[in-house]
């Protein structure tokens, strides 16, 4: 897949930041001293996670060096690096791991949460949010124009790294054994944006790209248009003229136990 376009993914900056903000203050009591940013991006979540603890170390990990980049600018007191959080391993544990909008795009949750509760320090917190837009109308139709015969057969070998998050009850059920404390919700974010070509613009950088990294260039400007096309049968225009992009997303902290190690 190539590489992500940071600046592109900033223009939402405003409305991606919320969740971030909603889940650190969820978080009234943590003080933690080390921290790390799983899937950092372009250091979003790492500025409000400076600002809240200003005095914590903050690791940022991300596999995209342009994501990485921009975040090194945004936020020079943190420290960055390339790696793929999916095999996450430190030499040390942390007080904190905190995923925006990141481990969805991993698979085996079940395993996958447990092993990072596993590198936090006695007392630490895993704090994470999750788009849980699959069956959304953005989503949804992604995938109908890939079926259709213009691409489909350009996209038959396809497979989204992206599957369906457990439900809430099957978060607990696989983190409640591990946990001091666990706090699951959902929160539904309601995104008033100019017309549906911004909806476009707000996935081209996140779940479209997938589709569109596998198209040939020749055809990838037409599958842009006809999602366009469908988006703006979705999402009717209000009485403003903008449009409103309904995005679901699930929130979970887990608390170590003081008594579980490293």
């Amino acid at each position: 897949m190539s590489d992500w376009n940071a600046a592109h993914y900033d223009n939402f900056a405003d409305q991606r930041q919320q969740a971030v903000t909603d889940l650190i203050t969820a978080l009234p009591g943590a003080n933690p001293t080390t921290i790390a940013d799983l899937g950092c991006g372009s250091g979003l979540s790492t500025s409000l996670l400076a600002e809240r603890w200003a005095d914590a170390a903050i690791h940022g990990i991300d596999q995209s060096p342009a994501m990485l980049a921009r975040a090194k600018h945004r936020v020079p007191k943190a420290r960055f690096s390339e790696g793929d959080i999916a095999r996450f391993a430190p030499a040390q544990a942390s007080d904190m791991l905190f995923a925006n909008a990141s481990l969805h795009w991993l698979p085996e949750h079940r395993a996958l949460l447990p092993r990072l509760m596993a590198t936090l320090a006695p007392g630490g917190v895993l704090a994470l949010q999750m788009p849980n837009n699959l069956e959304e109308p953005s989503h949804r139709l992604m995938r109908d124009v890939a079926e259709s015969p213009d691409y489909a057969g350009h996209l038959e070998d396809f497979s989204s790294s992206r599957g369906a998050l457990l439900s809430p009850r099957e978060y607990y059920e696989c983190l409640s054994p591990l946990c001091e404390s666990l706090r699951i919700w959902e929160t539904h974010y309601h995104h008033p944006l100019s017309g549906p070509e911004e909806i476009v613009a707000w996935f081209k950088t996140t779940g479209l790209k997938p589709f569109l990294d596998m198209l040939p260039a020749s055809k990838q400007n037409a599958f842009e248009a006809d999602y366009l096309e469908r988006i703006s049968m979705a999402y009717p225009r209000l009485s403003d003229g903008s449009v409103m992009l309904r995005l679901p997303r699930l929130f979970i902290i887990a608390k170590k136990g003081m008594g579980q190690g490293f």
